[in-house]
């Protein structure tokens, strides 16, 4: 290869997108839940004033897959997107997005502490949803992340078939959607930017007939959830953090020099 073809070949540009599905795992974790603004809840009948923490709450995703075959319903369940661009051929950045479901297991015992209407608890007690508490990202975990790319090439097949590895490391925020029902009072909060997150996800990608992407990757992520919720008139708010581990598939289209 000549001086003038390695240079070609290091300014190949690429830009893609891609839509896919998602699993994933979480750690326990504490939620601490907090309103001291003393605000009347309809629900209790009372001027509601908590601050308590549930300790190693376990919470799973929410796989949905009897609405992936309905192509109506492509938001609703763990899907994922990607938007790239490969400056040169190894190197680039991604848009990445995961809309990822995070649930705490109803009915688990799990422990409380801390003060609910002036009354102290430190004890094991069972997550009722239906007199006490539920508590769900189920409109989203919601991660958006900046990615930096690195590709590199492991097999090449003609023109039409190129198999990588790909390394994403990268951090963004948290925008989730939190379902919560707290002392028999629910509410679907708005969206909104609640923390931060950060990880790396990495894995195979295979390029093929000229235009087609497809990449299937492992994903570790550290979600700090800062002020998940606000509940009613109140001022109440939600945090913890988790770590989270994803299987990702994901195909599309790409155009450019490939």
């Amino acid at each position: 290869m000549s001086s003038n073809d390695s240079l070609k070949v290091g300014k190949k540009k690429q830009i893609y997108a891609s839509w896919g599905y998602t699993r994933a795992w979480y750690t326990p974790s504490d939620i601490h839940f907090q309103d001291l603004s003393n605000n009347y809840h309809p629900a209790t009948g009372k001027n509601n004033y908590y601050d308590f923490t549930i300790y190693d709450a376990k919470a799973n995703d929410r796989p949905d897959f009897n609405a992936i075959p309905d192509i109506v319903n492509l938001t609703i369940p763990q899907f994922v997107i990607r938007l790239g661009y490969y400056f040169n051929e190894n190197t680039g950045i991604e848009l990445n997005y995961d809309h990822t479901k995070y649930v705490v297991n109803g009915y688990q015992t799990a422990h409380i502490k801390g003060q609910i209407d002036g009354v102290y608890m430190d004890k094991d007690t069972i997550l009722d949803s239906q007199k006490f508490l539920a508590f769900e990202h189920t409109d989203g975990a919601n991660f958006w992340m900046i990615n930096f790319l690195k590709k590199v090439k492991i097999y090449e097949g003609g023109k039409n078939f190129k198999l990588c590895y790909v390394a994403k490391p990268g951090a963004g925020i948290v925008f989730p959607r939190t379902d919560v029902t707290l002392f028999g009072e629910n509410l679907n909060n708005d969206w909104k930017v609640a923390g931060f997150i950060a990880g790396f996800e990495n894995g195979l990608r295979v390029e093929f007939l000229k235009h087609g992407v497809f990449e299937f990757v492992t994903k570790g992520t550290y979600a700090n959830y800062l002020n998940a919720f606000i509940l009613g008139a109140g001022n109440g708010k939600a945090s913890h953090h988790f770590f989270c581990g994803q299987f990702t598939a994901s195909i599309g289209l790409m155009f450019g020099k490939n």
